[in-house]
């Protein structure tokens, strides 16, 4: 596939425009200045730094740039190549994974990774190297990259993939969009007979039953994941329902999926997710029938919340942080059960709380997040300071196990515990393209833009 075929987007930018810009969280709102990408010639960035945006899934300020501008993604949005026989597609940075998936499972082909939503772009899938369901067996989304181009602020374009300009290609896979705006992307997909999976559904009633039936499912199941309840406590504690899946047989066919999606068209004045709420919704979902065999579309299985849009509000005007760690296997249970238990003694209630395990495969990326041990991810409400004390509480629990916060939900990681659970950071800085900053970056590292985008 040559880089320079017509197909292939030229780089333009539109003129500036000032937007109200948030993360995925709704913890802050800033006026920003908005570039679209557009075909086109090159042509100046505009003053200040620069930061390629996609669909603004990150929850914190990895995705925001209050130094300077950012450059909208979503119009490079077509799909360039794809081929049937082999699995091969080639889309535009800006290209939903959703999208990808509407042209391609009809063809009998799925994403080889796929994270909690499909509305995010394919530059943002590979910025972040996120994961799935099923890290243990495929890694993150990066191992599956073949090839890439990258645009930065001089004009240079740099085609890089694992055996094909590796250093650029490893510090752009996870490289939260640093090394410059990534262009097209071109990845391997799997094949699959049809838009099922079936599941199993096992319900446990202890962290130490969970590591029992994840240990068992790992080598039978390429889609593992589990819900946890945090409120429970004593013999309880850990409790919840462990789903495992396949890719469904051609006699296997899922239900017709549902096309009706929700909508919440306004931020409730107050968050509507609190502890009461909270084990309201778990005592019933815990108890739920669990089924031994299921076979369901794929939608559900995998963006259960993608059923309904814009769901971040109902945390309300405030907000929510997103927290997600890994510690090592060898001190994972029992770093899990110190965290759980921190939760509960705080007294702050999670609505969305998912355990499973990433395995041993080593991911691509300088930056990338995923490593082998347990995961567990939770989203709080933001009641301010008390919200602050319990995520530095799960942060300090997170770094004393040998862990790492994930770049991509994170909103306040100090950069003790950035440095020290990412010591490549250093490579990706002599990568970045100079013109390129988010918030983040200059809060974890300490290093601001050195010069405005030529």
């Amino acid at each position: 596939m040559d880089s320079n075929s017509p197909e292939d987007p030229l780089g333009g930018f539109s003129s500036s425009t000032r937007r109200d810009h948030r993360p995925w969280g709704r913890l802050q709102k800033r006026a920003t200045d908005v570039r679209e990408i557009r075909e086109g010639p090159v042509e100046p960035y505009g003053p200040g730094p620069v930061l390629t945006y996609g669909n603004g899934r990150s929850y914190g300020d990895s995705c925001m740039n209050g130094r300077g501008t950012l450059l909208d993604a979503r119009p490079l949005n077509r799909i360039l190549d794809f081929d049937p026989a082999s699995g091969v597609l080639r889309a535009e940075a800006g290209t939903l994974l959703g999208d990808v998936l509407s042209h391609v499972v009809p063809h009998g082909w799925f994403l080889p990774v796929s994270p909690g939503t499909r509305w995010i772009t394919l530059g943002g899938a590979v910025a972040n190297d996120v994961h799935g369901k099923n890290h243990h067996v495929a890694g993150t989304f990066g191992r599956h990259v073949r090839r890439l181009e990258l645009l930065r602020s001089d004009a240079r374009r740099i085609v890089c993939g694992p055996d094909l300009e590796a250093e650029w290609f490893a510090a752009t896979v996870g490289g939260l969009g640093l090394t410059g705006t990534m262009l097209w992307v071109e990845i391997q997909l799997i094949p699959i007979a049809n838009r099922g999976i079936a599941v199993r559904t096992t319900r446990f009633g202890s962290l130490s039953e969970f590591f029992e039936i994840s240990k068992e499912s790992g080598g039978d199941y390429a889609y593992t994941v589990s819900w946890i309840d945090c409120l429970a406590r004593g013999a309880n504690l850990g409790r919840g329902r462990f789903m495992a899946g396949n890719h469904a047989s051609p006699e296997e066919q899922p239900p017709r999926p549902r096309s009706r999606r929700l909508d919440v068209f306004i931020a409730p004045p107050l968050s509507v997710i609190n502890r009461w709420s909270v084990r309201l919704f778990n005592a019933v979902y815990h108890r739920a029938p669990a089924a031994a065999h299921a076979v369901v579309d794929y939608e559900p299985f995998f963006y259960p919340l993608d059923a309904v849009s814009r769901w971040n509000r109902i945390y309300g005007p405030r907000g929510f942080f997103q927290f997600q760690c890994v510690v090592p296997p060898e001190v994972g249970e029992d770093a899990m059960r110190e965290l759980l238990t921190q939760i509960g003694d705080h007294g702050e209630a999670s609505f969305l709380v998912v355990l499973k395990e990433f395995g041993d495969l080593p991911s691509p990326g300088l930056l990338s997040f995923p490593r082998a041990g347990p995961t567990l991810a939770l989203d709080f409400p933001n009641r301010g300071s008390s919200t602050l004390r319990l995520l530095e509480t799960l942060e300090r629990i997170t770094m004393e196990a040998g862990g790492a916060l994930y770049p991509a939900k994170d909103a306040c990681m100090s950069p003790e515990s950035f440095r020290g659970s990412y010591p490549r950071w250093e490579e990706l800085e002599r990568r970045r393209d100079p013109a390129y900053i988010s918030d983040f970056w200059c809060r974890v590292t300490g290093i601001e833009p050195a010069r405005g985008p030529t």
